[in-house]
């Protein structure tokens, strides 16, 4: 059994689509595990165990169940407005995040943006930020001046994987590191 692909496709319902399995998130980007299941189940084989072993192994932590498993959500990367309920977080002075080299021009020029998504996603560390931009070509490491950014009004939030998010990050608070 491909979990990783499944894994893959539970994000896209979870976090961009959900109507493709015939589910809906409430307001916090919860679904029912029961539609879940059976929402996946009319187009791939799954059952419980098979879920609990994707939240349980994800590398990136991807998911959350509640407490009695009745409900599962992904823990950001959200492209459909969902409020995942993160408490506002003083960041580190520094904060990464990577991206691959074609993006550099249109960075320097806009910084960060959330593009599609709800929010920009920042590593704690460089290794991680190294990871992702490799996702996206040739790896181009900016280091976020996230002190300076909060000390100026600007909102961040952690979730509950350690991934950094806040609306946008202009260029100004931005260095290329590597």
């Amino acid at each position: 059994m491909d979990l990783v692909g499944l894994s893959r496709y539970i994000s896209l319902l979870l976090r961009h689509r959900p109507e493709a399995a015939g589910i809906t998130l409430d307001e916090h980007g919860w679904a029912d595990v029961e539609e879940l299941l059976e929402g996946i189940g009319r187009t791939r084989y799954i059952d419980m165990a098979i879920l609990e072993e994707i939240v349980r192994t994800d590398d990136k932590q991807r998911y959350s169940f509640n407490e009695n498993k009745t409900l599962i959500r992904a823990n950001q990367g959200h492209s459909v407005p969902v409020d995942v309920e993160l408490p506002q977080t003083e960041p580190p002075g520094f904060l990464y995040h990577g991206t691959g080299e074609n993006y550099v021009v249109s960075i320097s020029e806009k910084g960060l943006l959330h593009r599609g998504r709800l929010y920009v996603h920042l590593s704690g560390d460089m290794a991680t930020a190294l990871k992702v931009g490799a996702r996206h070509g040739k790896p181009v490491i900016y280091r976020v001046d996230s002190g300076r950014m909060s000390a100026d009004g600007y909102v961040f939030f952690r979730s509950v994987n350690g991934v950094w998010l806040t609306k946008h990050v202009p260029a100004g608070y931005l260095t290329i590191v590597s």
